[in-house]
Formats: structure tokens, sequence, C-alpha cells
């Protein structure tokens, strides 16, 4: 599909960092060091749970996806914002746009997704312990990751034929840092009533069962963990579930902070925070919380430093 065909603007302009020439070289490196942090912080947790035998688990093995989606997500908008904020030059052209907007979609999906299998996960393991082997098994972890990947990219191919359609005119100023598709939509002059019907209805369908999911799940943890007699063993529970529910509520605070500002007519300022401490604070937050929360990784992290130090001697 030959995009160019479809509009008369041939490129963007992503308006929503006003940063001063005074304040540039701050922001600059406060933005790479924290896009720096992500990559690193999320790399580093795929590694150990490659090279550490004892991480060859469901729950890992779903995390390390987890940490994969982390980076690509923040990589989809926070490159694309240094060279802006470097460079002075808030353009993107029309396909990059579009391409943008798909891989933020896809990976803001697939987080979702992963959010309830992981949640699946810690109810298996906590509620049904003596099948947990067999319920879990390698079969059906492929599928519900295989699942959430092929649906992920259906979804986000799904939004980005149909903006493809939409012609837009004159405006083509995005007061965002990166290219939204509710901003897209806003642009646009054709009518983008199918559109905007397939975002909240599809788009409630995914985060609607994704949260259902999470809730029922942590719903019955409760029930199971009320049951147990002994604190310790409450605590133990806790333990093992402690870090993806953080993630869980940091993931969606966020995103409900972004909705909301974006659809309440709040300030641009705050519209802006909101959508940084979604698509930038998040994903470096949570390397942060699986290591200092997670004795396991803890545990496969000072293997490794042990091991490189004996090598070393």
């Amino acid at each position: 599909m030959r995009w160019e065909n479809q509009s008369s603007v041939s490129e963007f302009l992503l308006l929503g960092l006003p940063i001063h020439p005074e304040q540039q070289g701050m922001f600059f490196a406060l933005f790479l060091g924290m896009y720096l942090t992500t990559v690193l912080g999320n790399l580093l947790i795929i590694l150990l749970i490659r090279l550490d035998p004892r991480l060859h688990t469901p729950m890992y093995i779903f995390l390390s996806h987890l940490a994969l989606t982390d980076v690509s997500f923040s990589s989809v908008t926070v490159p694309k914002m240094l060279i802006n904020i470097q460079t002075q030059n808030q353009s993107i052209p029309y396909a990059g746009c579009v391409t943008q907007m798909y891989f933020f979609i896809f990976f803001c999906c697939i987080d979702n997704l992963l959010l309830a299998v992981m949640a699946y996960d810690r109810y298996v393991a906590i509620c049904h312990p003596l099948h947990y082997a067999i319920i879990m098994r390698e079969k059906l972890c492929m599928c519900l990751l295989a699942g959430s990947w092929l649906f992920s990219c259906a979804y986000a191919l799904t939004h980005t034929l149909l903006l493809a359609q939409l012609s837009f005119c004159d405006d083509n100023i995005i007061l965002q840092f990166f290219c939204d598709l509710a901003a897209l939509l806003k642009l646009s002059c054709s009518d983008s009533s199918i559109n905007e019907l397939i975002i909240f209805s599809a788009g409630a369908a995914v985060v609607i069962f994704s949260l259902s999911c999470i809730l029922l799940s942590y719903g019955q943890i409760g029930v199971s963990i009320r049951r147990v007699p002994s604190t310790k063993g409450i605590c133990k529970a806790l333990s093992t579930c402690g870090s993806h529910l953080s993630v869980v509520c940091l993931f969606y605070g966020t995103s409900m902070a972004v909705y909301f500002f974006s659809s309440s007519g709040q300030s641009h300022g705050e519209d802006i925070i909101s959508s940084v401490m979604y698509t930038v604070v998040t994903p470096m937050l949570n390397p942060f919380i699986y290591s200092l929360r997670n004795r396991d990784m803890k545990l496969a992290l000072g293997s490794i430093f042990r091991n490189n130090n004996l090598f070393v001697n």
C-alpha cells in the first residue's frame, strides 16, 4: 500500500517537548541516561535468565519476553525524541510516523497480554503448586507466548491499515513527542468513525481481558493465602508475586494517567508528563523492581559476579 497517495501531508511535526535551547543539553542527558538504563537493565534480566539454569522456568521465560518488550517499547519513541532534542528538528516523515505508531501499539498490546499471562502463571504456582509442572508445561507456555505476539501483531496491523485509508490535509502538528494514534485521528480530514470504533471496541477488549485475568488470578491468590495458617507461608506466597504486582500497578497506573489527561482536556504539560512516565519511566523501573524484590534474580546476579571474579583471579 502506497501511503503517500492517501495524504497530502508528507511529514508531521512532533511538538510535544517544547524545550528551551538553554535546557537542551540537560534534557538530552536526562533522557539518554534513562534510555540507557532501560536498555542495559532489561538486557541484563534477559542475560541472567539465559545463563542461569535455575531461571529456566515459565515465570522467568515470561519475564524475559516482558524485558524484551520493554526495551523495544522504549526504543520506539525515545531515540527519535533524543534526535529531536539534539537537532531541534521535530519533523518525522509520514511513513516513519505510521511505522512508529504501529510498533508503539504492537508492544503496548504485548505488555498487556504478557502481564495477564504472568498473573495466570502466579495463580497456578500458588493455588495449584502440586500440579504446576503439569499445567504450565512447555507447550502451553509457547502457545501463550506465540498467541500474545501474533495477536498483538494483528491488532497493531489493523489500526495501521485503517489509518492508511485516511487523508491528512494541512494540519500536521502533533502535540506529543511520538506519533500517537489518537492525535493522528484528530488531524485527519477524513471520516475516522471506523477507526474510533475499533479503538474503543478492540482496545477495550484487550485491556478488559488482560485486567480481568490479572484481577481474577490475584483474587484466587488472595483466597488461597487466607487459608495459609502460618505467617511465614503467607510471606513466601506474597514474595513470589510481589514484583509482578508492582509492575502491574505501575503499568496500569501510568496508562490510566495518560488516558485521563488526554481525554479530560487537562493542560498539555500534564499530558506530556504522564506520557513520559508511561513510555520512558515505566520500562526503566521494571528491571529494578524485579532485581531488587526478587530473590532468584539477586542470586543469579551474585552468581555471575562470583564467576567473573574467579575468572579474573
